[in-house]
């Protein structure tokens, strides 16, 4: 390690140093920030009042290697386990996606409309890190959220997450790809899902701290069948949706169009496109119809 002291001043200085090039000046004061407050302890407040404040060897060491991490593109999520999502802190690691502030406008769509005091039962499938299951049943304290995932090692950041947040929750195996695995799913009020919608030959638009480290399986599709998953959703909604249900999803925003359309092909009724902050497509609301 070649800084100047174990002054935090000087630390930062060498870090800005070392990061500069790969990351915009904005960026790596955030990444200083949350790299001394998740190894140090030390608030952001002091961290900028007391720039002489000396950092142990031992914190020292895990900057020096975050630092590392973060030169390969490695996202700091996963460096520090820790990541934020709308009230909630999680921890995330190469299992689960690193949430985005797109789904959390899914899920604060689907609180604007879901109000407290009913048993409503929830389904999110796809669950990942457990953020929208999470969130959700935080928000609707009197919702049966249920969350399925086919990945075990993301089942276990799951739990874990609901644990710390103080959330029950059903977590189970299930692919949504093999319905056999959700025969005994029963009834859902709303079905709620951030599967993988981004193509393959979208692949040269992303960032390597997301094609490098994050999980693949949760990211891609096939470029002949993009509209996979949510051909699926909808095929289990037919048995599993009360009627009237509502499905929320997070998609593609080159896919809009098209999966509106798949929405109506499955019997679905006021199907609403509606765009992120970025004015992408990104959400779609539906309700099921029952002849």
């Amino acid at each position: 390690m070649k800084y100047a002291s174990n002054r935090y001043g000087d630390i930062r200085k060498h870090i800005l140093s070392d990061l500069k090039g790969l990351y915009d000046e904005r960026e790596i004061r955030r990444f200083i920030f949350i790299l001394f407050e998740s190894y140090t302890g030390i608030s952001r407040a002091r961290l900028l009042s007391e720039p002489d404040i000396t950092i142990n060897e031992p914190a020292l060491l895990k900057i020096h290697f975050a630092v590392r991490d973060l030169k390969k593109f490695r996202p700091i999520q996963y460096i520090t386990g820790k990541t934020h999502f709308l009230d909630l802190k999680l921890d995330v690691d190469d299992h689960v996606l690193i949430p985005r502030p797109e789904t959390e406008e899914l899920v604060s769509w689907v609180i604007q409309d879901l109000k407290p005091g009913k048993d409503l039962k929830i389904l999110d499938i796809g669950t990942g890190s457990g953020c929208i299951a999470i969130a959700l049943k935080k928000h609707i304290k009197t919702a049966l959220v249920t969350a399925v995932d086919n990945d075990e090692r993301a089942l276990q950041v799951a739990r874990r997450n609901a644990h710390n947040n103080h959330c029950e929750i059903l977590f189970d195996k299930a692919d949504i790809l093999d319905q056999s695995t959700l025969k005994d799913a029963g009834h859902f009020d709303v079905i709620v899902s951030n599967p993988p919608y981004v193509r393959y030959l979208e692949r040269q638009m992303m960032h390597p701290n997301v094609l490098d480290y994050e999980p693949e399986n949760a990211l891609f599709v096939p470029d002949d069948d993009p509209l996979l998953y949510y051909r699926a959703i909808l095929e289990f909604s037919h048995s599993h949706l009360s009627p009237k249900g509502h499905i929320y999803v997070e998609i593609n925003e080159n896919l809009g169009s098209e999966t509106k359309a798949l929405f109506w092909e499955y019997g679905f009724y006021e199907v609403e496109l509606r765009k992120d902050l970025n004015e992408k497509d990104r959400i779609i609301r539906a309700v099921f119809y029952y002849p």
